[in-house]
């Protein structure tokens, strides 16, 4: 398999050899590109499936670059990754308003760098392999409508199909489509799992509104039908099919008035789990459907199943995406941020601090003794007061502040804008509220009460000049607040 070509533009000598060495390290093709001129050449000779862009280069605006880039249709799918030495907030907004696909600051990490190069391969990999299947599929509609006149409607619906909706947006719209294409009143997407008796209607264009509304299958047999063998089932007249023989005696007893007339079920795979059928009727004042009826509605919903499949598959993949990235921030036993996340989050403020000559306060909060909790009541009831602590925390700070926990009994609470009074203030409070908690009360008749110390840093302040000093100062500050006996908060 050709190794992934990678266009890499900055105006950086070292920057452009460091990465392109990273790369090609890693096995991809690189281009380099000294400058913005350099980029659109080598843009036009080579067909790259990622660009690297620096924003600031002496002969392009970067972002003024990407905009250019993303008008051009042929460059339309191409990602972008922004490289950038200006603040994340003032470039990062700017380039991915402009449709960028990352951002990474410099000076970058390199295993984040390949990370990110990897993520966004891999999606403009498969967007690049569904906009192929949907130009193969349009090109199978276009041969279609050459038969009839109706057939030009299916260029309509695929048109509008193609578009970057959801999984649930595209089925609403394909029932929408193609009821007007067919010509019918009723038409509708109904999901199913095997081996269960009921469905669930999931888009119905006689209803724009519906949600999720469940139907028996006993009560519509075209659709057990039609999932049960996997085929298509066509009925003309529902009085007479053999199909409906024991529905049509339910309807007798119950005086129910059906108004379809002739029916359509079309089954479709979602995947392993779930199967669909694509549903469309027509009642007793409309024209029967008939084989021809059967053969075009078969080449929409191919068409629309086709898309719908490929929309799953990027929904899936970027759920994963975000799942992992969530797994990979967050404290499992808390569900708070982990020590790594809030470090990347203290970066952030501690520039923001410096910038806008404003200060930030890190509170380290340690639980009093908590070994006798496991020791006393076990690692179960213990589990149950550290996810206490972090419920307590999130309600009592800020709706800017962030709280994770650092490790074992220890919590961590970032208090962006916040003075050396103001942080001793809030320390106290959260001891307060630590010392007054009543603790795993499910798991015992009698509540625990536990106390905490808090070590206080603040920045900007002498010798503080990285994330690993503001930690070393809380810490510092904790100690002395557990030495401090009973008042224990300490900056």
């Amino acid at each position: 398999m050709a190794a992934s070509r990678i266009l890499v533009a900055d105006d950086d000598e070292a920057v452009l050899e460091s990465v392109t060495w990273l790369l090609q390290e890693n096995g991809y093709e690189v281009v380099p590109a000294n400058g913005g001129a350099a980029c659109l050449e080598q843009l036009e000779r080579n067909a790259p499936d990622l660009l690297l862009l620096d924003i600031l280069m002496p002969d392009a605006d970067g972002c003024q670059l990407l905009e250019r880039i993303k008008g051009e249709e042929r460059w339309r799918d191409l990602p972008v990754l922004m490289l950038s030495a200006q603040p994340p907030e003032e470039a990062s907004v700017r380039s991915l308003g402009l449709g960028a696909a990352d951002f990474i600051r410099k000076p970058y990490r390199p295993n984040e760098l390949l990370a990110r190069v990897q993520a966004q391969l891999r999606v403009g990999a498969l967007l690049r392999s569904t906009r192929a299947a949907l130009q193969r599929t349009e090109e199978a509609l276009v041969r279609a409508q050459q038969d009839a006149d109706s057939r030009r409607k299916l260029v309509d619906i695929l048109h509008e199909v193609t578009g970057d909706l959801s999984v649930s947006e595209l089925l609403h719209l394909l029932v929408r489509r193609a009821a007007l294409a067919l010509g019918v009143s009723h038409c509708s997407v109904i999901l199913a799992r095997p081996g269960e008796l009921q469905a669930q209607v999931v888009a119905a264009f006689e209803n724009p509104g519906l949600q999720q509304l469940t139907v028996r299958l006993d009560r519509y047999p075209e659709l057990k039908a039609a999932l049960e063998s996997g085929q298509p089932v066509l009925v003309e007249d529902i009085d007479t099919h053999p199909l409906y023989e024991g529905v049509r005696h339910v309807w007798g007893i119950e005086g129910i008035e059906v108004p379809i007339r002739s029916v359509i079920a079309l089954p479709f795979s979602m995947d392993r789990r779930q199967y669909g059928v694509f549903l469309v009727r027509r009642t007793r004042d409309q024209e029967r459907f008939g084989p021809a009826d059967l053969e075009f509605a078969q080449a929409v919903i191919t068409a629309a199943v086709a898309v719908i499949q490929r929309a799953q598959m990027v929904e899936s993949t970027m759920a994963d995406n975000a799942r992992l990235e969530h797994l990979a921030q967050t404290d499992p036993l808390t569900q708070l941020l982990n020590r790594r996340a809030l470090a990347e989050r203290i970066t952030g403020e501690m520039e923001r601090a410096l910038r806008y000559d404003s200060s930030m306060a890190l509170l380290l909060i340690d639980l009093d003794h908590f070994k006798q909790v496991n020791d006393t009541y076990g690692h179960l009831v213990g589990d149950d007061v550290l996810r206490d602590v972090g419920q307590l925390l999130r309600e009592t700070i800020r709706g800017c502040d962030i709280v994770a926990r650092y490790g074992g009994e220890e919590f961590l609470v970032l208090l962006p804008e916040t003075d050396d009074a103001g942080a001793e203030s809030f320390a106290e409070r959260i001891r307060l509220a630590v010392e007054e908690h009543l603790f795993a009360r499910e798991a015992r008749v009698e509540p625990l009460r536990l106390t905490a110390s808090v070590g206080v840093a603040v920045f900007p302040a002498a010798r503080i000049e990285s994330v690993a000093d503001l930690f070393a100062r809380a810490d510092a500050a904790l100690y002395r607040a557990k030495a401090a006996g009973r008042n224990r908060v300490r900056l």
